[in-house]
Parts: C-alpha cells; sequence; structure tokens
C-alpha cells in the first residue's frame, strides 16, 4: 500500500468542484492553456483526430485549396483557360474550381486547360501542392489504420461484490479489438478528497488486486480488489465514498499481438457509479461443438446478489 501523500502525477491539490480526474472516454479531464502554434505538431495532431473530424479536415483542405486556385484564375481572368468563358460571374467561377479541381487531383480531362505563361504557372504550381497535399494525406490515413489501440470494453459500472467469505470491489473488462492482447496489467488508485491541515487535498491510494495481470485476454477479466482489514475501503459505506467524493482510476497495459507493441487503456469509475450487492454474470460460454463463444456486449452485465 502506498504513502498517503502518493501523488501518481495528477497533483494533490483541490480547488473548488472537481467532476472526475479521468472523463469516460479515457482521456484526462485537464484543459491545456497558454500552449502556441509551436507547441502543436500537426501529424501528432492529425492522427490523433477521430475519423470523422481527419476525413472532414482532409476534405475540407481539399476543397479550400481548389476555391483558392479557383479566385486566382476568376481573379487574372478565366480567359486566359480555354473552355472556361461563361455569360454569368457564378458560371466562370464554377468552371474555374473544375479546372482547379482537375489541377489539383492532375486529373486533366483536356475540356478547359491554360492558355497563357501565368496560367501554366500558376496550374503547375498547383498541380505540385495536389501531389505533396495527397502524399501528406495519405501518411495521415496509413498511420492513422496502423497505429495499434487497445480497444478495451470496460464495465458500465463496478460493483462491490461478494468474494471469498467477504467483499471485494471489482470492475470488468474485454478485448473490443480484433488483435489479442498478451501481458495484459492492470492498476487500480483510490482518489479521495480530504481534509488536511484544514484545507480540502486529494489523496491517492494504490489498491492491492487479486491477480494484476494475465497473460492473455482471451475472454473477460474481473480485476477484484479485496475489501479487507488492510484495505481503506474496510467498514466503509457508500456515504462515506460520497463524501470522499471518491473515484476509483484504472490504468490498463498490454502488447498488441499483431504490432508487438505496447498499448495503453484508462478509465475511472465515481463513486455514484458503484453497485453494492451484484456480481457479473457470465459472458462467455461453451457452444455445442466444443468451443468457447464469448459475448462481448456482456461485459456488463450484473446480477443481484445479497453481500455476505
Amino acid at each position: 500500500m502506498d504513502k498517503p501523500n502518493f501523488d501518481p502525477g495528477l497533483t494533490q491539490r483541490y480547488e473548488g468542484k472537481l467532476r472526475r480526474v479521468i472523463r469516460k472516454d479515457g482521456e484526462f479531464n485537464i484543459r491545456r492553456r497558454g500552449t502556441t502554434w509551436r507547441d502543436i505538431h500537426p501529424f501528432i495532431f492529425m492522427i490523433n483526430r477521430p475519423w470523422h473530424a481527419l476525413v472532414a479536415i482532409l476534405f475540407g483542405g481539399l476543397v479550400g485549396l481548389d476555391v483558392i486556385f479557383a479566385l486566382i484564375y476568376c481573379a487574372i481572368g478565366v480567359g486566359q483557360l480555354h473552355g472556361a468563358e461563361a455569360p454569368t460571374a457564378l458560371g466562370r467561377f464554377l468552371n474555374a474550381f473544375f479546372f482547379s479541381s482537375q489541377t489539383l487531383t492532375t486529373v486533366g480531362y483536356g475540356t478547359m486547360y491554360p492558355t497563357t505563361t501565368l496560367t501554366n504557372l500558376i496550374a503547375s504550381f498547383e498541380s505540385m501542392v495536389g501531389l505533396m497535399g495527397f502524399a501528406v494525406a495519405t501518411g495521415f490515413l496509413v498511420a492513422r489504420l496502423s497505429r495499434p489501440k487497445a480497444r478495451i470494453g470496460f464495465s458500465r459500472a463496478m460493483l462491490v461484490a461478494p468474494y471469498d467469505g467477504g467483499t471485494s470491489l471489482q470492475f470488468r473488462i474485454v478485448n473490443r479489438g480484433v488483435s489479442n492482447l498478451m501481458e495484459v496489467q492492470a492498476q487500480m488508485l483510490l482518489m479521495t478528497v480530504e481534509h488536511v491541515d484544514g484545507s480540502l487535498q486529494r489523496k491517492y491510494t494504490r489498491l492491492r488486486l487479486e491477480r494484476d495481470s494475465v497473460l492473455f485476454l482471451a475472454v473477460t477479466w474481473t480485476v477484484a480488489h479485496p475489501i479487507d482489514a488492510e484495505s481503506p475501503l474496510y467498514g466503509k459505506t457508500a456515504e462515506d465514498l460520497e463524501r470522499w467524493q471518491a473515484e476509483f482510476l484504472i490504468l490498463i497495459k498490454g502488447v498488441d499481438d499483431t504490432f508487438s507493441q505496447t498499448v495503453h487503456a484508462r478509465a475511472s469509475y465515481r463513486y455514484d457509479e458503484l453497485l453494492w450487492g451484484a456480481r457479473f454474470a457470465p459472458a462467455f460460454r461453451v457452444d455445442s461443438n466444443g468451443d468457447m463463444e464469448l459475448e462481448v456486449d456482456r461485459v456488463s452485465d450484473v446480477i443481484e446478489s445479497p453481500l455476505a
């Protein structure tokens, strides 16, 4: 058990109302301020975007470049583009936009083409921008696709469940990804808010686990902390945990079998996300052919069970 002043790197200071240390999406509940554009790595920023945001940024960038070069062609006069003339301003802009799109993607249908040295220079530059842009976009997509990530499914609630003649604190995880996870390790920290020297302070305690690692996460794994005489939760009630503003911080680490790289996952459960007097329902079984069948979507299923 760690000393009372143990700080995992999340600071012991407490000011005002604390919602939670780790959000439900696994990210730390911390807002970074004071950074500049020099602190942002474009490649890391892009591959960390969700898929829908990444696609939207790339598509928006492509359309934005098309519009910029279309405005340039309109500014110098679309008369310098063969086949781009139109009776209205909107028609001329659309023709310049379509020519810009064909040049940027190096399609070049041939119905519209530059006729002067200036437009040829602009079109050549746009083609080079398009080639480099698509190369960079391909790098983003390949990095996003090939980056290993722990797709750990956590149970919605943490249980105070019967355990070996007593009780234990339990949560359950399952591997939701296609790759196998090997040498999986778990850590559980208890964060509480307590009065220290007349002021409120966050305190962290590492909770001892019944088993802190498994070689293979092939089915579900119920991670349990025995609530015995050595546990800081021994004799505590739901009201005690609420008064403490207790939050249980979960850290999972394993090795992705496909890429042989270490992956991480984080989660947390607050005092109001605990179920007292329940146990997890089985989420796997052996079918009629003798094969193990895992029901991933049942990782959170529980059965009411009176506490001992």
